[in-house]
C-alpha cells in the first residue's frame, strides 16, 4: 500500500530549480553563431508554434522542423549533440540542491514538471536533479490537470507547490485549497512579466530566489 505522507513538496524545474532562461540564451547564441540570426529566429518561431500546438516546450520537435527547412545544411545535425551534451548541472540556481535537502527534514520532495517525454527527462538527469530527488519525478503535458494522479502516486495530508508560474500556483490552489501552500520564486521571465502576472492572485509565500527557501521553518508550510 502507498504511504500517506504528512507533507509532500512539489518542485517545478524550469526557472524554479534550473535557470532555463540562461539555457535558451545559450542556445540562441549557438544557433546564431552556427547558422545566422535569421535561422535562429526561424527556430524560435517554430518552437513557439509547436508549444502552442502541444501545450509544452518541445526542443527536439522544433529541431526536427528546423531541419526540414535546412535539409541541405549538414551542420544542422550537430545541433542535436549540443543539446544532449549541454551542461545543465551548471545552470542550477544557487542553493537549489540545498533547498531539496532542507525540506527533506519534514516531507517528501518530488519533481512535478511539464514537458516532452525525451528531452525534459534528459535535462533533469543531466542536471543531477533526478538523483537528488531519488527518482521521484513526474512530467506531464499540463501538470495542473494531473493533481488526482499526483495524489494517487504521492498521497499526503498537505502539499507545498513551488513554481515560477503564478498561473499554475493559482490553478493548484483552486483544486487543493487550504491543503496546499503555494511558493512563488520570482525567477525567470514568466515571474517578471506583468502581462503574465495580470489577474493572478498572490502566492502564499513569495520569494526572490529559490535559495531563500532554506530560511523557512516547517511552520511556514503547514499548520497542523
Amino acid at each position: 500500500m502507498t504511504t500517506t505522507h504528512d507533507l509532500v513538496f512539489l518542485f517545478d524545474v524550469d526557472n524554479t530549480l534550473l535557470d532555463n532562461d540562461r539555457v535558451q540564451a545559450d542556445m540562441a547564441a549557438y544557433l546564431t553563431e552556427a547558422f545566422g540570426a535569421d535561422a535562429c529566429k526561424l527556430y524560435w518561431t517554430m518552437f513557439e508554434q509547436l508549444r502552442s500546438e502541444l501545450g509544452y516546450a518541445d526542443y527536439l520537435g522544433a529541431l526536427e522542423r528546423f531541419r526540414l527547412e535546412r535539409m541541405h545544411d549538414p551542420n544542422v545535425l550537430r545541433m542535436s549533440g549540443w543539446l544532449i551534451d549541454y551542461p545543465f548541472a551548471d545552470r542550477l540556481y544557487a542553493g537549489a540542491l540545498d533547498v531539496i535537502r532542507h525540506v527533506q527534514q519534514w516531507g517528501l520532495p518530488v519533481i512535478l514538471s511539464d514537458g516532452d517525454a525525451v528531452f525534459q527527462p534528459w535535462k533533469i538527469v543531466r542536471s543531477g536533479l533526478w538523483t537528488a530527488f531519488e527518482d521521484r519525478v513526474l512530467i506531464y503535458v499540463h501538470k495542473e490537470h494531473e493533481l488526482a494522479e499526483v495524489e494517487r502516486l504521492y498521497p499526503a495530508k498537505r502539499y507545498v507547490m513551488i513554481d515560477d508560474k503564478l498561473r499554475i500556483l493559482n490553478a493548484v490552489k483552486q483544486v487543493w485549497g487550504e491543503r496546499v501552500t503555494t511558493v512563488f520564486p520570482k525567477q525567470g521571465h514568466y515571474a517578471r512579466d506583468p502581462k503574465v502576472l495580470a489577474g493572478c492572485s498572490p502566492a502564499d509565500i513569495p520569494m526572490d530566489r529559490i535559495g531563500d527557501l532554506t530560511n523557512y521553518a516547517m511552520s511556514a508550510f503547514a499548520n497542523w
